[in-house]
């Protein structure tokens, strides 16, 4: 029959076993920890790499669908003399290319959320091989460090730029390129609008740049939540040391 053990049906059961509880054996040796690193290092690449085609392949795709729809929209137009047959397909086609947009740019996002996590994995693993061989620190270009710092290195930010440089690479990546593009799709749907409810010239283009300014602040709103909330969950291990 079956073999009891502990008190029987009443007895508590012991709690699962967690990671890292494991019951300690011989120290691993160097040989053993350079092969799990460098697997582990192998695959945050790979991940990476991933996450950057997703990244292209994503906004490429809205791109491509953003000069088609102003491509058709330029087609109606010219045949309709821009009047009404035009602003109805226009507010039947931009909202379309802005739901895409919006979805690309959530998704382009968690691309670089998720780059940045690989990215701090990688500077861990750097740290490690340093700790088992640290003669090897100068022929290392890419940092060690997994606070902003470090990470800005590995993803090519030069440091010691100033926030005025921080805020050009911004400017610069694929992301804010899309908010702003989604931001103009905004302002151009609201104005198409206002001008098809018999507003004046002047009343859609200001609807239109108000729309744009309330759309560039809700997604540095996003923006800033996100970076606030990747901020809160870093936990620097290998901080970079101070030069002062």
């Amino acid at each position: 029959m079956f073999e009891r053990t502990g008190g029987g049906m009443g007895a508590e059961p012991s709690p699962a076993p967690r990671l890292g509880d494991a019951a300690p054996t011989a120290e691993t040796s160097p040989a053993m920890r350079l092969q799990i690193l460098s697997t582990e290092h192998w695959s945050l690449l790979a991940s990476r790499s991933l996450a950057w085609n997703e990244s292209f392949s994503r906004a490429g795709m809205y791109l491509t669908t953003l000069s088609g729809a102003i491509v058709a929209l330029g087609l109606v137009g010219g045949a309709t003399g821009f009047g009404e047959s035009f602003s109805l397909f226009a507010l039947v086609i931009l909202p379309v290319v802005l739901f895409i947009g919006l979805a690309t740019w959530i998704r382009l996002g968690a691309s670089n959320y998720h780059e940045a996590l690989c990215v701090v994995g990688m500077n861990r693993i750097r740290a490690a091989y340093l700790q088992l061989a640290p003669d090897l620190e100068r022929y290392f270009v890419m940092s060690a460090h997994d606070d902003f710092p470090g990470i800005g290195v590995t993803m090519g930010v030069q440091p010691g730029g100033g926030r005025g440089f921080w805020l050009a690479q911004m400017l610069a990546g694929t992301p804010t390129v899309v908010a702003i593009l989604n931001a103009v799709l905004v302002g151009a749907i609201l104005a198409i609008g206002a001008v098809r409810s018999g507003g004046s010239p002047t009343t859609a283009l200001l609807v239109g740049g108000a729309g744009f300014v309330v759309a560039v602040a809700l997604e540095r709103w996003y923006v800033q939540r996100g970076i606030d909330k990747l901020q809160a969950g870093l936990h620097p291990l290998f901080p970079t040391p101070d030069k002062g």
